[in-house]
């Protein structure tokens, strides 16, 4: 009689070509959904072409984060700019490419996970990039309230990267108040 364990004995390379071929399956479908997952990003060739850090899709989910993170409380006021008003996704690329390697894998990596798995924790199934923004809004919250510290803390580095983007420039100096820094003040001011 033919049992299992006989079976095993007789083929002993029987469960290693499975496990082989499980796993060649396993990472081919990784990585195809890897393809699928990280394509179909609308950015400009010649603006990917300056890319120092990020991706082409990873500067687009920064666009996106940047745009709700730093929206403006007064939408019908024309003098407010934009996150893309003052490239913010710019500024986050060069900041990142400057970061020390293990610490540009972490960014870079949180930019995978508001992409791609932070809507699944909020019960959304398509990617942060193409939800509308009220959901995106959602997303972002959830980070920021989360039970996780890392989600949290995750979230205060995108936030901090996004103001850090936005309030460089001296057009957003005004909404706050601020009249500029003394060195360098041209004799008319900032603004």
């Amino acid at each position: 009689m033919l049992t299992f364990a006989s079976a095993l004995e007789n083929k002993p390379h029987a469960v290693g070509r499975r496990r082989f071929i499980l796993g060649a399956v396993l990472l081919a479908g990784g990585a195809a959904l890897a393809a699928v997952r990280t394509s179909g990003y609308d950015v400009p060739e010649a603006r990917a072409a300056t890319l120092l850090a990020l991706s082409p899709w990873q500067l687009v989910v920064v666009e996106h984060a940047a745009r709700r993170i730093c929206a403006p409380d007064r939408d019908d006021d024309p003098s407010i700019p934009t996150a893309d008003d003052v490239d913010v996704a710019g500024f986050v690329d060069l900041y990142v490419a400057r970061l020390p390697d293990e610490l540009r894998t972490d960014v870079l990596a949180l930019f995978g996970y508001v992409e791609h798995v932070a809507p699944l924790r909020v019960g959304l199934a398509s990617r942060f990039t193409r939800l509308p923004p009220e959901d995106q809004d959602r997303v972002l919250a959830a980070m920021e309230s989360s039970s996780v510290d890392l989600l949290r803390g995750g979230f205060a580095g995108l936030k901090s990267l996004a103001f850090m983007g936005y309030y460089r420039d001296p057009r957003t100096w005004k909404i706050l108040g601020y009249a500029g820094p003394w060195v360098g003040r041209p004799a008319k001011g900032w603004w």
